[in-house]
């Protein structure tokens, strides 16, 4: 959620004041790095916000010359684990990658939280594997919210799970859950699946069996959502697997963006056209706002131990900035603390090592 300025806004959440927040981010990861994303983390750099950049330095030290240098420092890794590398395997053997360094940063404590753009599998394994898993969850789950017709719809996994057996989708009901009532202060949270039909005898064989099992949970399952309803608040969480949603996803992006250039070229058509273009240029921006991931730059990733934010591949130096300050709200906020809590009630596991 953003304020008409653009910030970030989470309701309900009591602002933790103490010392600058510290986010280390991957310098070389995404398909702009390291430019844009040195720019970025350089416009993002404050007294409340330190910037720990990780990479090569000798890549990252030209881009730095001449620039205020105060809140940004460099963590040195010695190699990159690029979008062809296969993730799992990349992890476990390029323990000197900017991806697994900077994972190792929150693990050990040098900084509160991981922001990359770089390969997703990738910054999932790292996450499980250095970071570590939450407690009560067994697969993390990348968490989005998209702008629902009559307000937010939390919508995982985007993307961390291609594949996924029926319980992993009741846990991310439940991160979903808990991340609503935390972040969005909706009080009991409709949880909703995403499918070909509403009836619960629709789909394939791993929706009809988290239908079944979603329908079990104790959670306040509304059944199947299509995907014309998913922006309609049919549910306020909306759960399916990482393939589907993160096509789901970006499918909902490339129409946005669509959308917004048919409605540019439209007009510019005729005097007519552009007069009523210009009185609908703020309501349309705002809408665009919504729509525009650059606003806020990275989604988080659910279920680890410490603040991971994942961008898009493409990030420009706006949307690595915007990451960076989207990450650092959170942990003000005492966002993932007050999750963590939700979880532990919502599945009966308070043991922070429990699997």
């Amino acid at each position: 959620m953003n304020d008409q300025e653009g910030n970030l806004m989470i309701p309900g959440q009591p602002e933790i004041p103490g010392a600058p927040i510290t986010l280390a981010l991957d310098a070389e990861g995404g398909d702009n790095a390291p430019a844009e994303v040195i720019a970025g983390a350089l416009e993002a750099a404050s007294p409340d916000l330190r910037v720990l950049l990780v990479g090569r330095p000798e890549v990252i030290e030209p881009y730095l010359r001449g620039e205020d240098r105060t809140h940004v420092e460099v963590a040195a890794s010695a190699s990159v684990i690029t979008f062809e590398d296969e993730p799992a395997a990349a992890v476990k053997n390029m323990k000197d990658s900017s991806i697994v360094v900077g994972a190792r940063t929150v693990a050990e404590g040098r900084s509160q939280g991981f922001v990359s753009a770089g390969n997703t599998g990738a910054m999932v394994a790292a996450a499980l594997l250095v970071v570590k898993r939450a407690g009560g969850i067994r697969r993390p789950a990348i968490v989005t919210t998209l702008p629902g017709l009559r307000g937010p719809v939390v919508f995982l996994d985007a993307g961390a799970n291609a594949d996924c057996r029926p319980e992993h989708l009741v846990e991310f009901a439940v991160l979903g859950v808990a991340y609503a009532r935390t972040v969005l202060n909706v009080a009991r949270p409709r949880v909703g699946l995403l499918n070909i039909g509403e009836e619960a005898g629709k789909g394939s064989e791993l929706a009809r069996a988290a239908n079944a099992l979603l329908a079990g949970s104790g959670l306040d399952f509304v059944g199947n959502v299509e995907g014309r309803g998913l922006l309609m608040n049919t549910a306020d969480v909306v759960v399916t697997d990482g393939f589907t949603g993160n096509v789901a996803l970006k499918l909902l992006e490339g129409c946005s963006s669509t959308i917004f250039q048919r409605m540019k070229e439209a007009a510019a058509g005729g005097l007519r056209a552009k007069t009523g273009g210009l009185l609908l240029r703020p309501a349309l921006r705002r809408l665009r706002t919504g729509l525009d991931p650059e606003e806020y730059g990275g989604t988080y990733l659910l279920g680890v131990r410490g603040l991971v934010v994942i961008c898009h591949g493409n990030s420009s130096s706006r949307a690595v900035a915007n990451a960076l300050r989207f990450g650092a709200e959170a942990l003000r906020k005492g966002v993932l603390p007050a999750i963590e809590e939700e979880v532990a009630g919502l599945t009966g596991r308070r043991d922070p090592a429990a699997s």
